[in-house]
């Protein structure tokens, strides 16, 4: 009788030594994260179609009951922004100049993978646009999307195309760099470099293949421009910061929506749960202290699921190269995890965290310091990037937020109001402040709260500037 094999990647399943019940169907949990994307890939999107969506959901529209027409309204806006997004693509790669992309000198580092491939003297490689392999050939989550080369395709279809891409590729340069405005950006000059590099793409591979490869190329140029490391918090004059030990200070770290990860990344089913790629900031945070091109085998090996065959190609590299690589990555990235995580395992966030969080704002609104001080682990950490503040203990943090939360005090802030978020897979809290003698309650700061385990109490609370409330659907004033 022949070997069960994983429908995936065509390995065969661990043998069963006896074990009765049912059998496993993928020899990994990224295997399970491929299949489950695939059975999932929306289908192809056209100009056409999102044009006709936006006029059948338009036509839909009806005054009563009002929840029927929230729901509708918020569906057409849905579908009128994913249009503009197609339509500034689409501009903005009609600016392009045409033709194929012409290759410049090698940089200083010499390596093949850092032959510049854009007039702008990036590192992205010429060989990018030509994906010829086995392993284009086989089954990608979403698959090939068009049989034809993207050369057929004017600036309009392309733009639709690589739409559908938007969302991952978008998650793939936050994991790269943590920050969410940068992330943005990378979209967008990866969707540029893929227009300017079309010509070269046989439409052989997927095209979620070829542009994650562009995507990492465009990330790795960032970090190497950058050249960023994180550094450990200073002392501010005059502040008490607590007895624990600074912790690391990352001033380009920022959250990342829920509501804009891929679908596939929020609606796994439990039963691939621990294949699920988690984006917490704890995580998110260990990862930027790995250098970019461990960082980026890391990120294609173990979050993405590639094969370490599949990352070498990404990376322009061999084999053995990304596995000393990881080699390297792996413990180095626990160094930096608290203890009870080693691993990209993603939680959601439990009943009990979500009763603390309904806890921790209605106190806040209530000015309720002994509350908010009963909630928070004795030895909670708050940052606030890229801010210089932070505290470590209990003690130290009420110490800070009391004076402006006395409304005797001369430093009294204003009275706070709360609206709940999620960022990162994690329980979040957009707050607002009112000022003395104002009538508006203005953003002041979003708090992305991790819980100890069991989920009673706040160990850590980092906090961000109020320009990112929008991205969470949050507006700048109530």
């Amino acid at each position: 009788m022949a070997a069960e094999v994983c429908p995936v990647c065509g390995e065969p399943l661990a043998a069963r030594a006896g074990r009765t019940g049912r059998g496993s169907v993928y020899c990994s949990a990224a295997c399970r994260q491929k299949a489950y994307r695939e059975r999932h890939q929306p289908g192809a999107l056209t100009v056409q179609g999102l044009i006709d969506e936006i006029g059948r959901r338009a036509g839909q529209l009806t005054p009563q009951p009002p929840a029927a027409l929230y729901t509708g309204v918020t569906e057409l806006a849905t579908a009128i922004a994913q249009l503009k997004r197609v339509a500034r693509t689409a501009r903005d790669t009609a600016a392009e100049p045409s033709g194929s992309v012409t290759p410049a000198p090698v940089t200083e580092h010499g390596s093949a993978r850092d032959t510049a491939a854009e007039p702008s003297g990036s590192v992205t490689p010429a060989p990018v646009t030509q994906l010829g392999s086995a392993r284009d050939t086989a089954a990608e989550p979403g698959g090939s999307v068009t049989p034809a080369p993207v050369t057929e395709l004017d600036e309009t279809d392309f733009a639709a195309l690589t739409e559908q891409y938007r969302r991952e590729i978008q998650v793939h340069c936050y994991r790269m760099t943590g920050s969410y405005d940068e992330a943005e950006d990378l979209v967008q000059e990866t969707f540029l470099r893929a227009w300017r590099a079309r010509n070269g793409f046989q439409g052989r591979a997927s095209a979620r293949t070829w542009l994650y490869r562009i995507a990492t190329n465009a990330c790795l140029d960032l970090l190497r421009r950058t050249a960023r490391r994180p550094q450990r918090y200073e002392p501010v004059p005059g502040m008490h910061h607590g007895d624990g030990e600074p912790p690391a200070r990352i001033t380009w770290l920022q959250p990342y929506p829920d509501d804009e990860l891929p679908v596939a990344e929020r609606e796994l089913p439990e039963s691939a749960g621990e294949s699920r790629e988690t984006l917490e900031l704890v995580l998110l945070a260990a990862i930027q202290h790995l250098p970019a091109r461990q960082r980026a085998a890391l990120v294609l090996r173990d979050a993405l699921g590639l094969t370490a065959a599949e990352t070498a190609e990404a990376l322009e590299t061999s084999v053995a190269s990304v596995n000393s690589a990881l080699q390297r990555a792996r413990p180095a990235l626990r160094e930096h995890l608290p203890g009870d995580r080693a691993d990209w395992r993603a939680t959601e966030p439990t009943r009990q965290q979500q009763a603390v969080l309904e806890r921790y704002m209605a106190a806040v609104e209530r000015l309720d310091l002994d509350t908010m001080t009963a909630l928070l682990t004795e030895d909670v950490v708050l940052t606030m990037p890229p801010n210089p503040f932070w505290f470590t203990g209990r003690d130290a943090l009420v110490d800070f937020v009391r004076v402006s939360l006395d409304p005797a005090s001369p430093a009294f802030l204003g009275h706070w109001r709360s609206l709940p978020a999620r960022a990162n897979g994690q329980l979040a809290v957009g707050n607002y402040v009112r000022r003395p003698g104002t009538s508006v309650f203005r953003a002041q700061v979003l708090d992305v709260l991790r819980f100890e385990e069991g989920g009673e109490r706040i160990a850590e609370i980092t906090s961000f500037e109020p320009h990112l409330f929008p991205a969470f659907g949050l507006p700048l004033k109530l």
